[in-house]
Order: structure tokens, then C-alpha cells, then sequence
């Protein structure tokens, strides 16, 4: 539980969520709709061909009824959404093991827990980091395991607004052999967040974005950042299997800058950086491959 008695601590003394368990059939039209939203080639879509890593994102979605939705787009309540006053949300990260295959036409289950909640203080005051734990499962047997970071801020009616500036840019292009480009915009992140189901403003309501939560523009998904990073060995290595994804979200990229993920291939799998073109990274990530000791 938190590690120091601070006052946003104080509000998660007694947090404890129990777990949730989630199934659902793994549909090929989401792997398509992926394919096609950021220009790609699509996987193989017949039934049990495998996803992707990472792409089981689009099929274990939660769908909170509208009246349950908070003013930032957010279930105002949930399981793993610890009860802040004035909550802002920020995806910080995340781990991925893989030890089998999530197939197409499977039954993907999930049981879900919060299994770190720890307080700190930094520039911006105190942050909220909440570690959730999915153990995924397809047709009963155990696939993988993933683990996401969210950090919350606490920024109750009255308090002074925060604001992010858009990172400075015109510095030179990361190296690597590995090389993806995506061009966002307010389209590409609203088609996003549908496909995601994902009602969080800062995504698409470009005055809730600017205006309340202090951005320069729309801000560009995290996961989807995620997702860019692991096309590069899906495009440059597809004959090895990523059997584990770690990656840390280290600043946010806004709309409409061009995305590029750079990889440097390494024996045991990649190190990869995502970032606004000519930006400081926003995301840092390294793979390992099947067989590869890290």
C-alpha cells in the first residue's frame, strides 16, 4: 500500500479492489480494424491464427453504461479506479510475458487485480501509481501475463490548472535499422479511442484537452504507442516470437505530429523509441524473443 503519509495516501489507506474476471471471443474484425487504422498489413484473421502481441487490447473492453461516465470521459467509478478527489489519469507503462498464443476464434479470459499502489511527490505534487495485473488465459490455458502502470494526479474543483508544453523539436532522429511512421491527427486518435472504447477526452475534445486538463493539443494514446513499437519486429523480424514486451512512457505526444518508431534489432530481440518526429522519446521499450535469455 502507499509508502509515506501523505494526504493522497490517505485517500487510498483502505483501497483494496477485490479481482475482476473478464471473458470474451477473440474476433477477427478488431485485428482488422487495427491493420487498417494505422495502414498495415493485417495478420493472419483465419480462426486460430494468432494475434499479435499486444492486440488482445481491443478484445477484454469494458463498456460502462453513459451514466456511469465522469466530466473527463472516464468511468467516475470502477474496480481499479482509486477513489481521488479531481482524479486525472496518465498510462505510465507496462510488462508483457508470453508463454503461449492467443488465437483467433479463442475464448480469452482475464482475471484482473490491483497489485501495487504506491504515493510519491514530484514537481507536478503528489502521484498515485497503480499497478493492475491480467492473467490471461485462451480456451483454459494460461498465454500470458501483463502488467499496466497508470499514475493518477489529484486535482480537486479549485486547484490550479497544470499545464504540459508540446515538446521542443528540430533535434536529430534516433538510429536504428528499424523504422515505422505513423502521422496522427484528430481522425486516426478519435477512430482510435472507438476502437478502444476509450471516452477519455484528452484523445478527441480538443477544449477539454487545451482547456481543463492544461495540453497544447489532442494527446496521442499511449497504448497506441505501445502497439507502434511492437510493429517494428512484427515487420522486420516476423519470424521471431516476442516472448516478452517491457515499455515506460516517459513524456506525452500530442496531435498532429508524425510518429516514428526506431528499433536497434539485438540476438535476444530489440530496443525500440517512439517519439514526435524530431522530439525526445515519448516511449522507450525493449522486446525479447522465444528462446532468448534477456
Amino acid at each position: 500500500m502507499p509508502d509515506s503519509a501523505t494526504a493522497l495516501a490517505d485517500h487510498l489507506a483502505h483501497w483494496a479492489p477485490p479481482a475482476v474476471e473478464t471473458s470474451r471471443r477473440v474476433d477477427p474484425w478488431s485485428s482488422a480494424a487495427f491493420a487498417a487504422l494505422i495502414d498495415a498489413a493485417p495478420p493472419a484473421l483465419d480462426a486460430g491464427a494468432p494475434l499479435p502481441p499486444m492486440w488482445h487490447w481491443f478484445t477484454l473492453l469494458d463498456h460502462p453504461a453513459t451514466a456511469e461516465i465522469g466530466e473527463d470521459g472516464h468511468p467516475a467509478h470502477g474496480p481499479f479506479l482509486p477513489p481521488i478527489p479531481g482524479r486525472r489519469r496518465m498510462f505510465a507503462g507496462g510488462r508483457l510475458q508470453l508463454s503461449g498464443e492467443i488465437p483467433h476464434g479463442s475464448v480469452l479470459h482475464a482475471r484482473s487485480s490491483v497489485t501495487a499502489v504506491t504515493t510519491k511527490t514530484g514537481r507536478s505534487g503528489e502521484m498515485a501509481f497503480v499497478t493492475v495485473r491480467h492473467e490471461l488465459s485462451a480456451d483454459g490455458a494460461p498465454v500470458a501475463v501483463e502488467e499496466q502502470d497508470v499514475v493518477y494526479r489529484s486535482e480537486p474543483d479549485g486547484a490550479p490548472r497544470r499545464t504540459t508544453p508540446r515538446p521542443e523539436s528540430g533535434g536529430p532522429a534516433p538510429a536504428g535499422a528499424w523504422q515505422r511512421t505513423l502521422q496522427t491527427g484528430p481522425v486516426l486518435l478519435s477512430r482510435f479511442s472507438a476502437l478502444t472504447y476509450n471516452g477519455h477526452r484528452i484523445h478527441y475534445d480538443t477544449p477539454y484537452a487545451t482547456g481543463v486538463e492544461g495540453y497544447p493539443d489532442l494527446v496521442v494514446h499511449g497504448p497506441l504507442l505501445a502497439l507502434l513499437a511492437l510493429e517494428l519486429p512484427r515487420l522486420h523480424s516476423p519470424g521471431a516470437r516476442v516472448a516478452e514486451f517491457a515499455y515506460r512512457l516517459v513524456r506525452p505526444t500530442f496531435s498532429p505530429e508524425t510518429v516514428v518508431a526506431t528499433g536497434s534489432p539485438a540476438a535476444d530481440g530489440a530496443e525500440i523509441v517512439v517519439a514526435a518526429q524530431g522530439a525526445a522519446p515519448s516511449l522507450t521499450a525493449s522486446v525479447r524473443f522465444e528462446g532468448k535469455q534477456s
